[in-house]
């Protein structure tokens, strides 16, 4: 805003500020350029102004785009003339003719200009630096997760392969047994019961050593102590204080693992437990009388899948050769695990969905070999 040309420039500039204040009295929002310093001057100190003025690079002669709002912009005449060649001399002689005054306010407007300039540049290098935190978080999250994930995996598959280590064993014992019932001769009996009395001591369902294990409070916890892991079945060693939220780090053979104290147990002493081999026969006995339904709704898919393993081994045993396992609804998750389980299962012969009368969708009845 550089008004009336041939005109006094002071005049001018109190004419553009007069300009401004109807504006401003007009509550009309406005932008204008200047380069009247009196307009600079006059937003310093007029409430309901604000300067504003877009960065320079001196050192290339070209303006950065960047707008600082709150400071004027200073004037870079002599540097500009500087830098274009013009004598040092007349830049020295153009300088001396300022007064006092200006260039009191000058180097003022200078040294805000700068300091704005170095803290918007601070400003923008906090930024990146907090973006770069961010992304780093994220992605320390994310490698957190997949080892979690990697956690559960690697416990999921020692269950399932110690499940089915249980599976072939009990296959073993159930198929020797159906032998034995087809036997005629006292001397073939012997000989089966030789047989199985043989697979049952070498298959180790359960270690012939429990232990005796003791929950554990946050006083119980030291380095070096030996637990017990409840969700993993496994004995394991402290190696880490106790954190926030109540974790530990646990060695496992050459695996270390974060687990909440809840699941870690006192090992107090062995107690050996004999075992009878008459007790075979007499767990055999029991099945005799199986019944020939099974309820595991409220369990998971893998107590669910447990149990009716059992189930399905007294029925075998019992010769039943028609069976109801009863799990529910709901979302149809156990339904499916339980089915998924039944199609690789010895006993089965097949098996469907029970219609009106027998629990329909509720209810699966299993037909066994």
């Amino acid at each position: 805003m550089n008004l009336v040309l041939g005109t006094d420039p002071l005049e001018g500039a109190n004419l553009a500020i007069s300009i401004l204040d109807n504006f401003k009295n007009s509550n009309c929002l406005t932008i204008a350029t200047t380069h009247y310093q009196e307009l600079k001057n006059y937003a310093l100190i007029t409430n309901g102004f604000e300067n504003a003025s877009v960065e320079f690079d001196i050192s290339t002669l070209s303006p950065t785009y960047k707008l600082l709002v709150g400071i004027p912009g200073k004037s870079n005449a002599f540097d500009i003339s500087r830098k274009l060649g013009l004598k040092e001399e007349i830049i020295k002689n153009a300088q001396s003719l300022l007064t006092k005054d200006e260039i009191n306010v000058e180097e003022l407007l200078k040294s805000i200009y700068n300091d704005k300039s170095k803290i918007e540049n601070m400003k923008e290098k906090i930024q990146n630096d907090l973006n770069d935190v961010s992304l780093l978080k994220i992605s320390l999250l994310s490698d957190n997760e997949q080892l979690r994930k990697q956690e559960k995996d690697i416990i999921n598959n020692a269950k399932i392969q110690a499940r089915n280590i249980l599976l072939e064993a009990k296959e073993d014992a159930t198929f020797i047994i159906k032998e034995m019932s087809n036997i005629s001769t006292n001397k073939n009996l012997d000989n089966q019961r030789n047989i199985l009395n043989k697979k049952i001591k070498d298959i180790k369902l359960e270690d012939s050593k429990q232990y005796i294990h003791n929950s554990l409070t946050v006083n119980d916890i030291k380095l070096g102590l030996d637990v017990f892991i409840t969700t993993l079945n496994q004995n394991g060693t402290i190696i880490s204080n106790i954190s926030r939220s109540n974790e530990v780090q646990v060695q496992i053979g050459s695996m270390k693992m974060n687990i909440n104290i809840k699941h870690l147990s006192r090992i107090d002493k062995p107690n050996v437990i004999k075992k009878d081999i008459n007790s075979s026969y007499t767990s055999i006995s029991k099945t005799r009388t199986a019944k020939t339904e099974i309820n595991v709704i409220g369990y998971n898919i893998e107590e669910a899948i447990f149990v009716v393993d059992k189930f399905l081994d007294d029925c075998s045993l019992a010769k039943i050769q028609n069976a109801r396992i009863v799990h529910g609804k709901g979302t149809g998750k156990l339904k499916n695990g339980i089915h998924q389980f039944l199609k690789k299962h010895p006993h089965i012969k097949n098996y469907r969905m029970g219609v009106f009368g027998e629990g329909e969708m509720g209810v699966t009845i299993v037909e066994l070999n």
